[in-house]
């Protein structure tokens, strides 16, 4: 089976030695990601507007595969405050409200840097 390694241009993946996405088959590996944190429309300390921005951007890597959301079977979504989850299941069930990947629910100590509440990684199956 062919690998395809799907990179996104960020500078932490040559400095780490990973990608954002790898598909082998018909199984495709998100790497965990965070949200982009500009200030304004995703705030430190919106758990919601984290979620969602993650959600938005990991969208388009499954779409640049040609597959989407409806083929994630798991999330795995990391927080540093649990209390905000209800935040967080929102967000994610306007995605998947109808698809309803399994998941698991995290707090961590912390995430790469303090402005991210939340990280989620995903997992896809394509049926071909």
């Amino acid at each position: 089976m062919k690998r395809e390694n799907i990179l996104t241009g960020s500078p932490w993946e040559d400095k780490m030695g990973y990608c954002r996405a790898v598909r082998i088959g018909n199984i495709v590996e998100v790497s965990g990601t965070v949200a982009i944190v500009d200030g304004e429309k995703v705030k430190a300390d919106d758990a919601y507007a984290q979620t969602l921005n993650i959600l938005e951007r990991v969208e388009k890597v499954l779409e640049d595969l040609g597959i989407g959301m409806k083929d994630v079977i798991r999330t795995r979504i990391f927080t540093t405050d649990i209390s905000t989850f209800e935040s967080v299941a929102g967000a994610h069930a306007a995605f998947f409200k109808d698809i309803k990947p399994t998941t698991g629910f995290y707090e961590i100590s912390k995430l790469i840097a303090p402005e991210y509440l939340v990280e989620i990684e995903f997992t896809a199956v394509i049926v071909e």
